[in-house]
């Protein structure tokens, strides 16, 4: 299949990223696929087409979001719903949020685990709401409406305490509360602002949210007030991914450019920059001790990541 035509530049390739326990691999395909395979030898365990299982079509996007594995359960928005399958067979357990997709299909966002006003939930952006979903049941215990063009609501949301930080393509930044008395959630804007994320996933340092923009810009964000606190004026790539130690940022774009970030509420502060691919370098970049892992477009390609040091030992 192929992605729209305004889509096209970016690849008609899978965008889910896989999960891994150690013993099984989960891989999301183009044509809403997800199936489990052996990390010994790569057998194929299970697979469920869920198209063909629940009658919907085709996602224009293939699958987007990248599955999540909690305990026994495998979590991912597919189907044009939010489903937990069972890790090892491949069993739905239960579905949720049915109408996710909405008009534009299934979802871009990855869920995630958290625990929000004390109870452990599952938060799930869909193209058009936010939502906190319990594990076990499958219940939605609370859901807002998220702002988008089109449904753009790509990056992951932030838990911050018992709040919510996401950004959309069209829709502005915000922060939501979470409320609750007893069994029953609400929940509020703390705060909106008329910049907008796109599809990468900010780190939060320090009360600081530090967010790769629509715009191809970089900013920090105060998660208290929502005041950005410096915005470059440099435009870089269309998409970052962000990873941090608390201290550095490392930041991947999609034209194979890495950086060296000091995170910084005061202003940017880059420390160095190099050329690492001239490949395209859409997926996450991965780090693993002293070594970092990029997947170009046709390679994997890993580097050895040290701290060196002049003869004056500065």
């Amino acid at each position: 299949m192929r992605v729209p035509f305004f889509a096209a530049s970016n690849g008609s390739w899978v965008r889910s990223t896989p999960a891994c326990d150690g013993k099984s691999l989960y891989v999301g395909g183009m044509r809403d696929l997800l199936l489990c395979l052996d990390t010994a030898e790569g057998k194929e365990k299970w697979r469920v087409d869920f198209p063909r299982r629940y009658g919907t079509p085709l996602p224009s996007f293939g699958l987007v979001s990248s599955p999540l594995v909690v305990e026994e359960g495998l979590y991912i928005q597919a189907g044009g719903s939010f489903v937990k399958l069972d890790k090892e067979s491949g069993k739905i357990l239960w579905r949720a949020l049915e109408d996710g997709g909405g008009m534009y299909g299934s979802a871009f966002s990855s869920p995630m685990l958290g625990t929000l006003c004390q109870r452990s939930q599952v938060l799930v952006q869909t193209r058009t709401l936010l939502a906190g979903v319990e594990p076990k049941t499958g219940q939605v215990l609370w859901k807002q409406a998220v702002k988008a063009f089109r449904g753009m609501n790509i990056l992951n949301p932030t838990i911050f305490g018992d709040s919510i930080f996401t950004s959309s393509y069209g829709g502005g930044t915000i922060l939501l509360r979470l409320d609750r008395q007893e069994e029953a959630f609400s929940v509020r804007t703390v705060w909106k602002t008329r910049s907008q994320g796109y599809m990468s996933t900010p780190v939060v340092l320090g009360g600081k949210a530090y967010l790769h923009r629509r715009d191809r810009r970089f900013s920090c964000v105060d998660m208290a007030s929502g005041d950005e606190l410096w915005v470059t004026r440099e435009k870089f790539g269309k998409y970052w991914s962000l990873v941090s130690n608390g201290t550095f940022i490392l930041a991947l774009d999609q034209k194979g450019e890495l950086l060296l970030i000091r995170a910084r509420p005061d202003k940017f502060d880059l420390l160095d920059r190099r050329k690492i691919s001239r490949a395209q370098t859409w997926a996450h970049l991965v780090v693993c001790g002293e070594e970092i892992f990029i997947r170009e477009q046709r390679a994997i390609a890993a580097y050895r990541w040290r701290e060196v040091t002049s003869k004056s030992g500065q």
